[in-house]
């Protein structure tokens, strides 16, 4: 069974370096509007608040997490704007320390869980590994968003592994959502750390292959930037498919970034003034 230790401590790091990013920010600066369309910098803050209560019910009250559910499943279009909408519509200082508040909550339950629980979620259940990796993933994509409406440029770190995992994890859901049917193999990936190790996944030997830099493929899995703006490859059909559709998160894939057509930098990073 994972130790969800390593993870959780990943998390609280993720967490605190967009708490930095937003914690001195002025109210015109918190009523920004990010790539998202329609949220600001508010917003962005105010959904992971929400989620992380969400998370929190999860693990500490089934039946009230059942409740959210239902909610979700009668309104599945609304739900997570409307979360967003209320949470933003309080004084951005009440939105902060909310998130602290409830982000704190979970490191606990989650860190105080038994091993082997599994909780509810909107999606298959979760362990508390699992759990605190996909907060990590959407605390990272949320973070992204609030730099580019604040013009921030952030430095990517190996905490990227985990956001990797899930969009390599989450390739046939990622076809399934689109009514597509998945390729029956295993592909190959291939992703250059930030400290410039090499993770991999799949068959050594597969003929469908992925590769680039880490950070331009979780920008890719996460939605926040273009296949045409990254310098993510693929050797196959199928795998090129894959880059086209391919998302780290459960529901509908959304908008996504239009393309900017600068294509990828140097350093395998967005272009300059590129807004995803």
């Amino acid at each position: 069974m994972a130790d969800p230790t390593p993870v959780l401590d990943d998390l609280r790091a993720e967490s605190e370096e967009l708490d930095r990013l937003v914690a001195e920010l002025s109210p015109d600066q918190w009523s920004l509007a990010t790539p998202a369309p329609r949220w600001t910098v508010a917003h962005q803050i105010a959904h992971l608040a929400w989620t992380d209560h969400a998370a929190l019910l999860a693990v500490t009250d089934a039946e009230a997490f059942g409740k959210e559910v239902e909610k979700a499943l009668a309104a599945p279009d609304r739900f997570v704007d409307e979360g967003a909408e209320e949470g933003a519509a309080r004084p951005p200082d009440r939105i902060l320390a909310d998130w602290r508040t409830g982000r704190e909550a979970l490191q606990e339950a989650l860190r105080a869980a038994p091993a082997g629980v599994r909780f509810p979620w909107y999606g298959p259940p979760m362990a508390a590994a699992s759990m605190a990796s996909a907060r990590l993933m959407e605390t990272w994509a949320h973070a992204q968003d609030v730099a580019d409406a604040l013009g921030a440029v952030r430095t990517p770190t190996d905490r990227l592994r985990h956001v990797a995992r899930i969009g390599v994890r989450a390739r046939d859901y990622a076809f399934g959502v689109r009514g597509l049917t998945p390729p029956a193999e295993e592909f190959r990936v291939e992703l250059l750390a930030p400290s410039g190790e090499l993770w991999t996944y799949g068959p050594e030997d597969a003929p469908q292959r992925v590769g680039g830099p880490a950070l331009d493929f979780c920008l890719l899995v996460t939605r926040r930037a273009h296949r045409a703006d990254l310098a993510v490859t693929a050797e196959g059909e199928d795998a090129g498919r894959w880059l086209d559709v391919a998302q780290a998160f459960a529901g509908p894939p959304g908008e996504g970034r239009p393309p900017q057509g600068g294509g990828p930098s140097r350093e395998g990073r967005p272009a300059e003034g590129d807004v995803r």
